[in-house]
């Protein structure tokens, strides 16, 4: 997700870098060895598989093993919204979660409130916040999420059914294994 560096990532990039020291030092090793007959780098071999091996497991999780659950929350803003629909069975929220600080940008999230399932809560939407947001009920379990920037082609406008049908802007939701029981249609950009 594009809301700022959490720690997961953090931990990722420090063993990527620390990944591909030990490969270029592994390199140079297993050069020496070849042209000098020095004894094999084992122990660097290992180290640098190991690194590999994090690395890919932190991808793996990041992009297979994704929730809603892991937007950034704490400085979190809400509007525009809500809005019942006109059944009075939903209600949906707009959010928006900075990111970046002072260069950074705002992402959007969509939440559905199910009156008539104990209030359960579920994200529909998300994608990085253009300049107009708005949310329009076309029927009781269709939403129309609009957030468009005027004057560009860049829309991430669509239509939701509340039921079955998800959007993620980049997509990882699509990919998520933990998510696939929770959609039957899933959209990305």
């Amino acid at each position: 997700m594009r809301g700022g560096i959490t720690i997961l990532n953090l931990i990722g990039f420090i063993i990527s870098f620390i990944t591909v020291i030990l490969l270029l030092i592994l390199c140079v090793r297993i050069l020496i060895f070849a042209i000098k007959k020095k004894p094999f780098p084992k122990k660097l071999l290992l180290a640098t598989l190991s690194g590999i091996a994090l690395v890919s497991s932190i991808y793996i999780y990041h992009v297979y093993f994704f929730t809603f659950s892991n937007i950034d929350r704490e400085y979190i803003q809400e509007d525009p919204g809500p809005v019942t629909s006109p059944t009075g069975r939903y209600t949906a929220h707009a959010y928006f979660e900075p990111y970046g600080g002072a260069v950074g940008g705002v992402n959007v999230w969509i939440e559905i409130t199910d009156h008539h399932d104990h209030d359960v809560k579920k994200t529909i939407y998300y994608s990085e916040a253009h300049t107009y947001i708005d949310m329009i009920w076309k029927d009781s379990d269709v939403l129309f999420i609009i957030n468009k920037e005027p004057g560009y082609p860049d829309d991430h406008s669509i239509e939701l059914n509340v039921n079955n049908e998800i959007y993620h802007d980049q997509g990882l939701a699509c990919q998520s294994w933990l998510m696939k029981g929770e959609y039957e249609v899933c959209y990305q950009e």
